[in-house]
């Protein structure tokens, strides 16, 4: 273990032993960080913070204080973050706001520069937040997902599966798997074609979700017409099925045109 002789780091915090703090960080008394994590310095990591191996977390990054919500009087609540994320400079994540709640990185994951991330949040795998990405309590984001910078995303708000948000755009509705969404606020623009192929989707999936998209997002018919259309027509596309559950499930309602 390589501890910098100015870190302060709690007698009951449980590091493995192939963890690296650097300089001036403050470790809290129920933080668990795994193997080859490195921490860089000025950084605080306190609350009931769980993180896993090979995770690098930048310069004056904050894990665990309080989430910035008013209902919080201080129940027991949590962060668990998985193995191989990049947490870089300043980023600050929150957990849960009731009591035992969680807010959850899963693994692989790019959180860019200032970003926040609140209360009650769950980010999959493969995802990316680009600087200054903020994103308020109870957001998800699904895997694969790349948030431009400076994009603000409202409570409440799931951004789908292979979804990609330009920089600076407002979020205030569900974000639907495999588009490509721009604006203030956010709308669809396009499938996310590019995002699609370097996943390795087959060419006959991407098809499919080229015709789902017009029919769903650029024709005349309503929702409720489009997606039985899907349904009939693309029953056996697990893509299609993909996306139009998500639309089904949506309780904020979908960004569109």
């Amino acid at each position: 273990m390589k501890i910098h002789k100015s870190a302060i780091v709690h007698r009951k915090a449980k590091l493995a032993d192939s963890v690296s703090i650097g300089p001036y960080v403050l470790i809290g008394e129920n933080v668990v960080i795994g193997a080859d994590t490195v921490i860089g310095a000025h950084c605080v990591i306190e609350g009931r913070t769980t993180i896993g191996k090979a995770n690098r977390i930048f310069t004056g990054v904050v894990i665990g204080s309080p989430p910035q919500d008013l209902k919080y009087k201080g129940e027991r609540s949590y962060i668990e973050i998985g193995d191989n994320n990049i947490i870089r400079e300043y980023v600050t994540v929150n957990p849960g706001t009731a009591q035992d709640e969680k807010t959850v990185i899963g693994n692989d994951n790019l959180v860019m520069a200032y970003s926040h991330i609140a209360h009650n949040c769950i980010l999959k795998d493969n995802t990316i937040i680009a600087n200054g990405g903020t994103l308020a309590g109870h957001v998800t984001i699904e895997s694969k997902a790349i948030i431009g910078g400076l994009v603000a995303i409202h409570q409440f708000t799931r951004i789908g599966r292979l979804s990609i948000i330009g920089g600076c755009s407002k979020v205030v509705q569900d974000i639907p798997p495999f588009s490509t969404c721009d604006g203030h606020p956010a709308r669809v623009y396009s499938l996310n074609s590019i995002g699609l192929k370097r996943s390795g989707v087959s060419s006959k999936d991407c098809l499919d979700l080229k015709k789902a998209f017009k029919l769903l997002f650029f024709s005349h018919l309503s929702s409720k017409t489009a997606i039985e259309k899907l349904e009939q027509e693309f029953s056996n596309s697990e893509f299609v099925s993909y996306l139009v559950d998500f639309v089904k499930k949506s309780k904020r309602g979908i960004s569109r045109r």
